[in-house]
């Protein structure tokens, strides 16, 4: 049996459709009235590292589509369960991500709302909203191996320093010691030079002292 080319097509269009809708369909949306908070609670391994893509979109009359508002602010709030130790409390923009590290294990509440300037505001929003998870077991052992490696090297450098600073150190005290030894030779050949000249000279006068005793003796002066 022969399939007609418009069967084919449509398959083709619903193997395309199926393969965009697996691809976003790990985010999901929601709807927020006015300044509204939607929560999200997730059991969290210790150590493990979240993070939070959203976009808030607002319905625009004008252009008849949901958009972006850029003066929109978007509270996000982390906090451990039950001890309710706040983890993140912060106001971002529209559209962007953030991140956080679980310090214990348990429950987290994750919750965003946006912020409203009116009592009675009732704006209606679409928010989209994705979370990746980052398990701490996967990388932790190549992550302990390179910091073992990172630390020998450095635990290598730092001895490699040390051994210059003592040859350093033992230079200079070598120079210190050679310096202080050519002094004190230098001073001793002044002084022997010295001695030399005043006994050279102690002889010459006691020689001719003697010689023109020996003239005056002999009547030859």
């Amino acid at each position: 049996m022969t399939r007609s080319p418009s069967t084919r097509l449509f398959a083709a269009l619903l193997l395309v459709s199926l393969a965009i809708f697996a691809q976003v369909s790990d985010a999901l949306y929601f709807y927020l009235e006015g300044a509204e908070k939607k929560c999200f609670l997730e059991e969290l391994p210790k150590e493990t590292m979240v993070t939070g893509t959203y976009k808030a979109e607002q319905f625009s009359a004008v252009q008849n589509q949901w958009i972006v508002n850029p003066e929109s602010r978007i509270q996000i709030t982390v906090e451990e369960l039950p001890q309710e130790h706040v983890v993140v409390n912060r106001q971002n923009e529209p559209s962007g991500r953030f991140t956080f590290t679980s310090a214990e294990s348990g429950d987290h509440s994750i919750c965003l709302s946006v912020v409203s300037t009116s009592w009675f505001d009732s704006t209606k929003t679409r928010m989209t909203f994705d979370m990746d998870f980052d398990d701490p077991a996967g990388d932790h052992h190549d992550h302990k191996e390179t910091l073992s490696a990172m630390a020998m090297r450095i635990h290598e450098l730092n001895q490699r320093v040390q051994d210059i600073r003592r040859e350093q150190a033992f230079q200079r005290e070598r120079e210190a010691e050679f310096r202080d030894q050519s002094e004190l030779t230098n001073s001793r050949v002044v002084w022997w030079t010295i001695m030399q000249i005043v006994v050279l000279g102690t002889i010459c006068m006691w020689q001719m002292r003697h010689y023109k005793n020996f003239f005056v003796a002999k009547k030859l002066v």
